[in-house]
This record gives C-alpha cells, structure tokens and sequence, in this order.
C-alpha cells in the first residue's frame, strides 16, 4: 500500500479510484464494513482504492483544547487498513484552514482535483465540509455535478448497539476490553516507548516493562488485565502473554498512573522499545493491599489467571 500525507503529495500520474473518506480512529467492524465496500468496488471497475483520513484527529481543531483518546494511532491505522486491502492511504493535515472549506470546495479539491474520483464510499453518520454542513445527500448531489457515484454503507450494530469510535472509547474507559474487542474485531491496543521505572516489581519477584503512551492514546480503566506484549510492526510481529497493571500502585502511595506489564516466560531488556500492549481480559480493579506478602499473593492470582486464560485460547 502506497502511503502519502497531503493532497499535493499524491503519485503523479494517479488514476481514476475509488475513494472512502473519514478519521477511521480504531478501525473498527463499521470501518472495516466501509473500507471492504470500497475496496471491491475497486476491483471490480479495475481502479485503485484510496483511503482518505486526517491528522490531527479534527474535533482537537474545531474544539481547540479537547482531544479525543485516540484508538489507533497513524502507524498502527495504516498496517490496519493495508490489511483490507486498500491501494493508498493519503493523510490530510487537518488545518483551521481546510475546516473552514464549504463542502462542494472540499469535494472539487480533494476528491475531484485531487484523487480522480471515479465513486465514494462514506459511512452513513459521514459529515464532511465547514460546521460538518455536508452529508451523504450532499455528496451524492456533486457527484452528478463532477462525474463520479457516491454509496453510503449502513452503520454495523450488534444487540442493538452501534459501533463507533465513541462507544469503543467508551468501552475501554471504563475497563471494558472485551465489549471494545467485540465492537474492534480485535484485542485493543496501546502503544508506546517502554522507560524506566521504580524497579519495584523487580523487588516483588515480578519485573514490569513500563510503558510510556503515546500521546493521547486510550488508555483502559484502573486495573489488572490479561493481555500481550506486541513487539514489532505488520506481519513481523510477536505476541507474548502478560499480566497489565495500569493504576498508581496504592500500596505504595503512588501518585503518578503506570502502565506496565510482567510478561510471562520473558526475561528481555525491553528499555527504549517501541512496543504494544494488547488487553484481552480485565481480571480484577486496582487494590490497595495491607502488606507486601498480600500483594504478592495476588500478583501470583494474576498470573496464574493470565496462563490459564491463554492456555484455553
């Protein structure tokens, strides 16, 4: 998959395609349902398929101040979306100026102008343009007016439940790994640069990798998860089972959140490595234990639930 950042930087010579447009933050079942969409379209018209998205995330623009937890971040997104299929994967810097585009401007600039679009594929909820004013309607109109086909893909829900971005952070907020997982298609994943620590799980017979997030991710509620140690990109990846705590150790009168793993049958430096921690299962909340002895004993629970748990599967 080729992989460009602004509409200026697109391949010359870029053909007609077809194209699907949206921030696409966890590329979730309904991404995944829209992206698939346009990827066949494309194969069957003989044209290259093209994803669209931006950074930073645009409400951080039209809201200044707020960011949302961001599920995936650009990197992790496009080995996602290569995944599916997609053909190129251009970023638009998202600026007050492209903001305040009115919708046809955006339409004749970026998908016209810029990526020959021969259809559009967008989701059901997709809004597009200044004050978000364009819609599927919309963009329907001025494709008859620029010659391309616009398709709007139903959102995907399940047990009544719509699954979006919002209802994945949601889910993961509030310590729900396994209902995000479900609305995913996969175990949520929180990256970042694993950094020293206080050397206090060493001490405990269980040595942690601390993970410092990347900015803004999403991270899981207070608590003890099983999950993975995810090293490497793409298909050269591997996964080793690992007991996650994220909290601020109350035993010890902690202050500042940690989030680290003791990753079974593992004894690598892993100081100053780009890795990924996977949440596959919330065992229990964040305890406040009344000796040393009282929370070894449950740090042994955790990790003999965290085999079990990975043994089953």
């Amino acid at each position: 998959m080729q992989r460009w950042r602004g509409i200026e930087a697109t391949p010359r010579g870029w053909g007609r395609s077809v194209v699907t447009i949206g921030v696409f933050d966890g590329v979730h079942r309904g991404h995944q349902q829209i992206i698939k969409d346009a990827v066949g379209r494309a194969a069957t018209a003989g044209l290259a398929s093209v994803l669209v998205t931006f950074e930073p995330h645009p409400a951080s623009v039209v809201r200044p101040g707020t960011y949302p937890a961001l599920l995936t971040p650009q990197a992790r997104k496009a080995e996602l979306v290569a995944e599916l299929g997609v053909d190129g994967m251009c970023v638009l810097p998202f600026t007050a100026e492209l903001s305040r585009l009115a919708p046809k401007e955006f339409v004749h600039d970026i998908l016209v102008d810029g990526l020959h679009a021969a259809e559009v594929v967008v989701g059901a909820n997709f809004r597009y343009g200044h004050k978000a004013a364009g819609d599927g309607e919309s963009l329907a109109q001025s494709g008859q007016e620029f010659g391309f086909t616009a398709r709007t893909v139903p959102l995907v829900a399940s047990d009544g439940t719509t699954f979006s971005s919002t209802y994945v952070r949601a889910c993961i907020a509030a310590g729900d790994v396994t209902a995000a997982a479900a609305a995913l298609g996969r175990d949520h994943r929180v990256e970042g640069i694993v950094v020293r620590g206080d050397r206090r799980g060493r001490e405990l017979g269980y040595p942690t990798a601390n993970l410092e997030p990347m900015p803004h991710s999403a991270v899981p509620d207070d608590g003890i998860y099983a999950g993975r140690l995810i090293r490497g990109r793409g298909n050269k990846t591997t996964a080793s089972p690992a007991a996650i705590s994220i909290g601020t150790n109350p035993t010890f009168d902690g202050q500042a959140l940690s989030v680290e793993a003791f990753v079974l049958d593992f004894d690598e430096d892993l100081y100053g490595e780009h890795v990924g921690f996977e949440f596959v299962q919330r065992l229990r909340g964040t305890e406040r234990f009344e000796s040393r002895e009282a929370l070894v004993a449950a740090i042994d629970e955790d990790v003999r639930r965290t085999r079990d748990i990975f043994e089953q599967h």
